[in-house]
């Protein structure tokens, strides 16, 4: 195989003309420029340069050779290149997961100023709930995933992934206009014994956190229906078809229903990010900064709104 460092000696011999002014170039001493250009003659088997009193001439195949050690340069130039903004965080791919919810406001918020300042980086944006990103994250098929956690059903660390939590996010009753608990800033989850839900499926458990809190006041919920879809969710409850217990991020429109907090120590989600500690994606500190930034933000809003 040729040697690339003895193809660049060539190609600046014939740019040059002489051994003493490629040796210059390529900070060589003359002696060493005239054993790489022995060494590859070798390596050819063939002549690649006529040498005159005062200069050198490429032969036939020294001159085609030239043209590929030029390819050649121009490739690693290519590389070097690309290389450089991948290390500078100018290029390359950013694997992201994220649970429903934070693509209305948080990861939006995060991934905007981040993609406008870097339009040559490819994101990759999975939609999951954290037992399932997680183990993607951990097998190496994302960089990062947003999460989320229940206090009433927390998920088991893995040695190989590092998480971050940010803020945490209350969960809210949603109510139809006219229910009797419709003029409350806060009610019991007690209180509501007896209604008709809009639930969910449930995670990674299976039982979902409503009946997990439920069962902490003694009782079963009513479930009417069952959506992971929050939209939906609100939706129904607005047609009066059941209150909903929904987390702030996946509000969204509230518009014709009443929305209060919910007295109860343990219903809330913690709000983060999980990353693997040996990732060296040079992208990921950059996203991670401006998630971080984005975060706070929210968790300023949800403060204000909800405390």
């Amino acid at each position: 195989m040729l040697n690339s460092a003895r193809l660049l000696v060539l190609l600046e011999i014939a740019r040059t003309g002489t051994i003493v002014a490629a040796g210059r170039a390529l900070h060589l001493s003359p002696s060493a420029v005239s054993h790489q250009l022995a060494r590859l003659e070798q390596e050819v088997g063939t002549a690649l340069v006529e040498r005159q009193p005062q200069s050198l001439r490429l032969t036939a195949a020294g001159a085609r050779l030239a043209e590929h050690a030029q390819a050649v340069a121009d490739l690693m130039a290519v590389a070097q290149d690309d290389l450089r903004a991948h290390a500078e965080g100018e290029a390359g791919v950013l694997r992201v997961g994220f649970f429903a919810s934070s693509g209305l406001e948080l990861l939006p918020r995060a991934l905007s100023a981040f993609a406008a300042a870097r339009p040559q980086v490819e994101l990759e944006l999975i939609l999951g709930q954290p037992h399932e990103t997680v183990p993607d994250l951990e097998a190496g098929r994302l960089d990062a995933a947003v999460v989320f956690e229940h206090p009433l059903d927390p998920w088991c660390r893995h040695a190989g992934v590092d998480v971050e939590m940010f803020f945490d996010e209350p969960q809210l009753v949603v109510l139809p206009l006219g229910h009797r608990f419709g003029r409350r800033t806060a009610v019991r989850l007690a209180a509501l014994e007896g209604e008709s839900w809009i639930g969910t499926h449930g995670g990674r458990t299976g039982e979902p956190v409503l009946e997990r809190a439920c069962a902490t006041e003694g009782f079963r919920p009513r479930i009417r229906c069952r959506t992971d879809h929050y939209q939906v969710t609100v939706n129904l409850t607005r047609a009066g078809m059941g209150i909903a217990l929904v987390p702030a991020l996946g509000l969204g429109d509230s518009t014709g229903v009443h929305v209060c907090r919910l007295d109860h120590p343990r219903l809330y989600r913690r709000i983060g990010v999980a990353t693997r500690p040996t990732n060296r994606n040079p992208l990921l500190r950059i996203f991670l900064a401006e998630l971080r930034s984005a975060a706070e933000e929210i968790r300023s809003l949800l403060e204000m709104q909800w405390s």
